[in-house]
């Protein structure tokens, strides 16, 4: 971890919805004048798609699994050694995975590929970095080390499938089926690489449904927030020091389920992480100034 130069890692499933907390970072910075230096996970994937279809393919037969989930898939020792770049000297690199057509006339290229490595900004305040494995460990990296903040964002599991099957066939024009194949294919390294992250967290968001999701690979939409909450706990309560007393009076509707732990209308997730983290930026940047 790194006083001069913090990282805040954002971590999560495919489809759990770690891109829309990133809104609720935008504002914070934009209210505090910090200019971040922004990290996508999918920036560090191993192959392109149409490269990673093909050796997923060759691997099957082989009894081994390829996917986006695990390290074969991904360049988690370039991703360890960026964060600790970026640390210790506020330096590093950056590209983006074209998902899209959107993305495509966005940054230039062909969906399916990934940009060309670029520099980062100069001067950033810190680093913001979403995706598959912000508090990641094994025994090749270890990822979490790094990171001055850690959020997990993990939607339960039905909810987390229907938003990426549903996510898949929009955004990215995948079938159902298709969809549904990738979701079997990762759960090994779903099960080892992805969920323990969420033990190393300092604070875990997860939404919770309020209405019947028990046939995720049937569901037509994705359910709303005011048809869902959002459980959040608090895994380190030195760092963030919450004043929950404070979230019950400003978030309408929530409670508390454990002495850590507040359940909010999802509605208000954007406005309840504005409340949770900002406070501790705010200590961030201030032990920064100080260096």
């Amino acid at each position: 971890m790194s006083t001069k130069h913090p990282i805040i890692a954002v971590t999560g499933s495919s489809g759990a919805g770690t891109s829309n907390i990133k809104e609720a970072f935008e504002k914070i910075f934009n209210r505090q004048g910090i200019k971040a230096a922004v990290i996508e996970g999918d920036s560090y994937h191993r192959y392109d798609r149409q490269e990673m279809e093909r050796r997923a393919r060759q691997a099957a037969p082989e009894g081994r699994r390829l996917t986006h989930f695990g390290p074969e898939g991904n360049l988690l020792e370039e991703l360890e050694a960026g964060f600790r770049e970026y640390a210790e000297h506020g330096r590093g690199q950056q590209r983006h995975y074209i998902h899209n057509e959107a993305d495509a006339a966005r940054y230039g290229g062909t969906p399916g590929t990934l940009t060309p490595w670029t520099p980062l900004p100069d001067n950033t305040d810190l680093m913001l970095y979403e995706g598959l494995h912000g508090g990641l460990i094994t025994d090749a990296v270890n990822i979490a080390q790094h990171v001055d903040v850690l959020i997990g964002i993990t939607p339960i599991i039905n909810l987390e499938w229907i938003q990426k099957i549903q996510r898949d066939k929009t955004v990215r024009g995948y079938s159902s089926e298709d969809a549904t194949d990738m979701i079997l294919e990762r759960m090994y390294d779903y099960v080892h690489y992805i969920t323990p992250q969420f033990s190393r967290t300092d604070i875990n968001l997860q939404r919770v449904p309020t209405i019947d999701t028990a046939n995720p690979f049937g569901a037509v939409h994705i359910p709303s927030s005011d048809e869902s909450y959002t459980v959040i706990h608090v895994r380190n309560r030195e760092k963030l020091a919450v004043d929950f007393l404070y979230l019950l009076d400003m978030l309408h509707g929530s409670f508390m389920s454990t002495p850590y732990t507040i359940v909010i209308p999802a509605g208000k997730t954007n406005f309840a992480i504005q409340l949770l983290i900002e406070p501790l930026i705010k200590r961030i940047m201030a032990a920064k100034g100080q260096e």
